[in-house]
């Protein structure tokens, strides 16, 4: 029992949850220790097995404090004294490395430079050295660290940028583990609904074959349903290889959605891999993506994550959505934006699921949309990824930008390619036509209305939300749809579905789109014209054009 003044501390604790005067309180010890097992594990996956355990331990020895149990008791503020800073001093001792994400794991990452600076001050500090001294005389294993450098994995020792993304990836192991476990005392019920994972990879690969045969199993023998399954066979027959770097080139219509989740599935299944995380440029391509993968594995079977999800409450639905804060689920849909905020984040909350991406197949949908004034970093890290977190990539589209190591780009190694002769599927897929028109004139939008009204179902593809709006206005007596980034994805899904009823009943359909339809929309119009824009931009819009093959000498993209 610890006195101070009129204050009595039985124990020490971490954490209180309910309201006074029946407060519950998490003792800090089994705190510590529930967080280093946990990370332990995480960091397992991360070659930091030791070092995350240590991590563990260590975090919240800050706590060990009379201000700090006084704070816990009292509430009287929303934040408590500085409890991170004690346990990232008295690691740099043992590995000055550990220090980073010990000091961070509240507020954040902080510049190297900066945080030497700020420990070294805070060496003098009478809080830090006596929640030290307390936490030696609480904790009987501090008496018996062992020497945590050699845990070091040697390629973090002679690569800046290996050892500044290993930190990151510890960091995420010390916040997940901390987080979990403060849950699991704080929020119970939350923690409880959590499924981790309990689907295996085999069961969800049984399932995804069980849905291909019933579906595909006994259609008709034509060019294109032909090519699909030959595509589809050799993302089967890829899947035996070991972890890396895989191109799969497949033009439009050729089944890249399907035959992309079977390689990965397989694959996972093969290595030992621990889930499939599909990142995709667009919330349009996500939210008709994870509609198919749903309706083979079920709604609680793939986390869908990005900005522009809708979040779900009632009881069947949440431990899914729970996932999302670590991702611990088999099958992962996100934004390649969301992938790559957290890949490079300094915060907490985005980096505590990147753990989660080491050990798993990573599919780079679209994959010539990466924004390529951040290409050098991203390739690098998705590099690392595969070298050293056993990770493989998967670089999945009809346009595959030039990405490999080269004389002028720091690119990709030793990228291995799925398809062995993905040009012949690119004849035998060939279902349009281009025209370029109004090359010596620029068109009006009363003009292009004009145009589509030629045609019993057309789409137009612009450049711009703002372009949209001024073609709508031009053909308002067509009863036209639109599908732009204007409306919010439950809308996109309406106008989808509406789009496809009047295509397949052979209805009148004009519809007027921006990009968010040019990649992996599944639409089958018989004339598609497109705005002026790059090459690729074109390719992908001819692909919602005649994309069953049905119909004979189409215009494909005016």
């Amino acid at each position: 029992m610890a006195v101070r003044g009129w204050f009595i501390i039985p124990k020490y604790y971490a954490h209180s949850r309910g309201d006074p005067p029946r407060l519950e309180y998490q003792p800090l010890d089994e705190h510590l220790l529930n967080t280093a097992k946990m990370a332990e594990k995480f960091a397992k996956n991360v070659g930091a097995k030791q070092l995350g355990y240590w991590a563990g331990i260590l975090h919240d020895i800050g706590k060990y404090t009379f201000e700090f149990q006084s704070y816990l008791v009292e509430q009287k503020t929303h934040r408590g004294p500085d409890h991170s800073s004690a346990g990232a001093v008295f690691s740099l001792k043992l590995c000055e490395l550990l220090a980073i994400p010990l000091a961070g794991h509240h507020a954040g990452l902080a510049d190297l430079v900066d945080l030497q600076q700020r420990l070294k001050n805070k060496t003098q500090e009478p809080l830090i050295a006596n929640a030290i001294q307390i936490a030696k005389q609480e904790l009987d294993i501090l008496q018996s660290i062992p020497t945590l450098g050699k845990h070091i994995p040697a390629h973090v020792r002679t690569r800046v940028a290996s050892l500044e993304f290993f930190v990151r990836m510890l960091f995420s192991c010390l916040v997940d583990a901390d987080y979990s476990d403060t849950e699991s005392f704080c929020n119970p019920h939350k923690y409880l609904s959590r499924r981790f994972m309990e689907d295996s990879i085999q069961s969800l690969f049984d399932v995804f074959i069980s849905s291909y045969l019933k579906k595909f199993g006994s259609v008709e023998s034509t060019d294109l349903n032909n090519a699909r399954k030959e595509i589809f066979d050799f993302c089967l027959k890829a899947a035996s290889e070991k972890p890396g770097i895989f191109r799969l080139t497949v033009p439009t219509g050729g089944g890249k959605t399907l035959a992309s989740m079977g390689f990965a599935l397989l694959h996972a299944l093969k290595n030992d891999l621990d889930r499939v995380i599909v990142a995709i440029p667009y919330t349009s391509i996500i939210e008709q993506t994870v509609d198919v993968y749903r309706s083979i594995f079920g709604y609680d079977k793939v986390l869908e994550h990005h900005s522009a999800v809708e979040v779900v409450s009632d009881d069947c639905k949440l431990p899914i959505w729970l996932a999302a804060d670590n991702w611990d689920a088999r099958i992962i849909v996100t934004t390649t934006v969301q992938l790559f905020e957290s890949l490079f984040s300094n915060r907490p909350s985005k980096c505590r699921k990147n753990h989660n991406i080491a050990n798993s197949v990573l599919i780079l949908d679209e994959v010539q949309t990466l924004p390529l004034h951040l290409l050098s970093p991203i390739l690098d890290v998705l590099q690392e990824l595969v070298d050293y977190y056993r990770t493989t990539v998967v670089l999945c589209t009809a346009t595959q930008p030039a990405l490999d190591d080269s004389p002028y780009l720091k690119g990709l190694k030793n990228i291995k390619e799925i398809i062995p002769d993905p040009d012949k599927y690119f004849s035998i897929l060939k279902r349009v036509d281009y025209q370029i028109v109004a090359q010596h004139e620029k068109w009006s939008w009363s003009r292009v209305a004009k145009e589509m009204r030629k045609y019993q179902q057309c789409m137009v593809v612009v450049n711009t939300k703002k372009d949209a709006l001024k073609l709508l206005d031009c053909i308002r007596d067509e009863v036209p749809l639109h599908l732009s980034t204007l409306m919010c994805g439950a809308h996109r899904r309406k106008t989808l579905t509406e789009v496809k009823r009047r295509l397949d009943a052979d209805l009148p359909c004009y519809l007027v789109a921006t990009q968010v339809v040019e990649a992996g929309v599944n639409l089958d119009f018989p004339v598609v014209m497109r705005a002026v824009g790059p090459l690729d931009r074109i390719v992908q819009a001819a692909g919602r054009c005649n994309r069953e093959g049905k119909l004979k000498d189409v215009d494909g993209c005016l």
